[in-house]
């Protein structure tokens, strides 16, 4: 789907395509794709590098074509492992062309265009667009790690009344979650730090480099810090899930040691030897006291250590 901007004043949606507008192009299919190939003379690779889900933050230049692939913050509808991951978003200039391209439908971009139109300012030229787009992925950053947080203290407290898979399954989804998290913003900040010499800045736009600046690093920490909670979460369930298995085998093993004497009695009576019970009449009611006497004497002695 292909979206025209008009940036100048502030964000109107135009028919067609002029020059100094921004286009917007989401969930691109091979009619778009072709268009921005033969009319805009693209380089094709361009478009493919940002189709791929695991192509890192970069930029590059081709016959006077820029290229800079953000990664996004984005939820899948579906159920997977990794309910929150990261995609590309591509961004294209060249003297008056600039097109946004992404494979994937996100909050992130559609609340950027509407949050634009609430300012009523538009762009005052395309770096200014750009570093915006940069600022509006620091900020979806800390809107998804809250909603992270959320279902870890969800996960933690349904632990709390009892350790059950689907809640640890949970966690460690959101472990590999915040993992693309951190990678990605990593190569964010450091794809900002390249762009700030190869774009034309100027003071307005260093402002806002450094509220991008300011927003990326308290993603990173943030990030880093509900990281650690997790890990920390995940080790402390982990050493009780081992401890309860500890106490569940040594009580076994207890009760196995209890159980063991009325066994050892009972076979030792029941041997085809003399032993001066057989023409006993209370000679089974003997064997059943000690064997009681043993079993309670053994369950004296383990609750004593503390083993039962």
């Amino acid at each position: 789907m292909r979206t025209y901007w008009n940036i100048e004043k502030n964000l109107n949606a135009i028919q067609e395509w002029q020059p100094n507008c921004w286009m917007q192009v989401t969930c691109p299919t091979e009619e778009d794709q072709q268009e921005l190939e033969d009319k805009f003379k693209i380089p094709d690779y361009f478009l493919s590098d940002i189709s791929d889900t695991d192509e890192r933050a970069r930029y590059e230049y081709d016959d006077g074509w820029m290229l800079i692939i953000l990664r996004i913050p984005y939820v899948k509808e579906i159920r997977s492992r990794t309910p929150y991951t990261t995609v590309p978003l591509g961004i294209i200039h060249k003297r008056d062309v600039t097109i946004t391209v992404c494979y994937y439908e996100t909050n992130m971009m559609l609340d950027f265009v509407s949050y634009q139109q609430k300012r009523g300012e538009g762009f005052t030229d395309y770096v200014d667009l750009i570093f915006r787009i940069f600022l509006s992925s620091a900020v979806w950053y800390l809107k998804r790690l809250k909603q992270i947080n959320a279902l870890i203290e969800k996960a933690k407290h349904n632990l709390d009344h009892g350790v059950n898979n689907e809640s640890l399954i949970g966690l460690s989804r959101l472990q590999d979650s915040l993992t693309y998290f951190i990678t990605s913003i990593r190569g964010n900040e450091t794809l900002l730090q390249k762009l700030k010499f190869k774009l034309q800045v100027d003071e307005l736009d260093a402002d806002l480099i450094e509220d991008v600046n300011i927003e990326m690093t308290q993603a990173r920490e943030t990030t880093n810090i509900y990281s650690d909670i997790l890990e920390s979460t995940m080790d402390t369930y982990s050493s009780i899930i081992n401890n309860n298995m500890n106490t569940t085998m040594r009580t076994l093993a207890s009760v196995s040691i209890i159980l063991m004497f009325p066994t050892l009695v009972a076979s030792l009576f029941g041997m085809n030897l003399i032993n001066g019970l057989e023409s006993y009449h209370f000679g089974f009611l003997i064997a059943l006291i000690i064997s009681v006497l043993l079993s309670v004497l053994s369950w004296w002695i383990l609750r004593f250590k503390r083993l039962l």
